[in-house]
């Protein structure tokens, strides 16, 4: 049999998240001086960027409003239009970065919708490539990415630096 370690993941399963306690807001409520560590890549002024702590591929970026709410309906469409622009601006990058083939985009609204932050609404926007479901993910269940998250970080912000607060 052979054995896949992924040692990273531990916190993962090991830290669930108190029910009263949002990692986004956790996140985003931090010093800015301090994004270049928590990896979040702009700071626009409805939304922020950040790459995905547990990505599905290389490149896994997230959108979420500042505001706090599960819904789309309850965003106001000055929120939902930023978002959309930010999720624009994140295809930019990753086909330039990548060479992405295409993306896939997507809001799990809900946990059983396969929300993992079920309460803050967040938009996953992710590069794909012809054939990039090998025989590990598609049967055992694990994913192999060949970059670290910092230097995803570094090669994605200079795509986002012109957002206030980006790369602090």
């Amino acid at each position: 049999m052979d054995t896949l370690w992924s040692p990273w993941r531990f916190r993962y399963v090991s830290q669930g998240v108190p029910n009263d306690r949002c990692p986004f807001c956790e996140l985003v409520q931090q010093d800015p001086a301090r994004d270049r560590e928590a990896h979040i890549l702009a700071r626009a002024r409805l939304n922020f960027v950040f790459l995905n702590l547990y990505p599905y591929t290389t490149g896994h970026v997230l959108i979420a409003p500042y505001a706090h709410v599960a819904r789309l309906t309850g965003l106001d469409v000055e929120t939902l239009t930023e978002m959309m622009s930010l999720a624009r601006r994140a295809e930019t990058a990753l086909g330039a970065v990548y060479h992405a083939e295409g993306y896939n985009a997507g809001i799990n609204i809900g946990k059983c919708a396969g929300a993992g932050v079920a309460d803050h609404i967040h938009l996953h926007f992710l590069p794909r490539w012809t054939g990039d479901a090998s025989f590990i993910s598609a049967i055992g269940e694990a994913r192999v990415l060949p970059e670290d998250l910092p230097t995803t970080y570094e090669k994605l912000l200079p795509f986002f630096q012109d957002s206030p607060g980006a790369g602090k």
